[in-house]
């Protein structure tokens, strides 16, 4: 091909990203999955389980895991749900804070990185393109019909 898709644009980013994400928690013995997973949890409230596998975009499986290792670095604690005996609330311990901090911390820096490097315009444009191309794979069936591709 001689220009890249669309996708491929896309995923390179991303993985990108991820790898100085990565990068950036290994200097704390952590992960990125448990960085975003921190972040999602409410420092005063904690959240359900079952909430935080949708905000993160992450599978069930790969959630409870890497809830499992956060439990075991002694992160985060379980506690019942006291509005649905059956559900479990997760909460931040002093340390999950310490590092739910850190992981703000880098995700900040690097929106300011960035930022000193494009222009609001440009990133009013992304977000809408990017917004467009997220309504796109959500609302349209774009696989329905057949269509060639030349």
């Amino acid at each position: 091909m001689k220009e890249k898709t669309i996708d491929y644009i896309l995923r390179a980013t991303w993985m990108a990203v991820s790898k100085m994400y990565n990068e950036e928690a290994g200097k704390k013995d952590s992960t990125m999955a448990t960085g975003f997973a921190l972040i999602s949890i409410d420092p005063e409230e904690g959240a359900p389980s079952t909430s935080l596998g949708p905000k993160m975009g992450m599978e069930a499986t790969s959630l409870s895991r890497t809830l499992k290792n956060m439990e075991k670095k002694g992160l985060i604690v379980r506690k019942p749900n006291p509005e649905d005996g059956r559900g479990v609330l997760i909460h931040l311990t002093p340390f999950g804070r310490e590092m739910r901090e850190f992981s703000k911390g880098v995700v900040l820096r690097f929106d300011e990185a960035v930022k000193e490097h494009i222009s609001e315009e440009d990133l009013q444009t992304f977000k809408r393109v990017t917004n467009s191309i997220m309504d796109i794979v959500q609302t349209k069936n774009i696989y329905s019909t057949e269509k060639k591709i030349s």
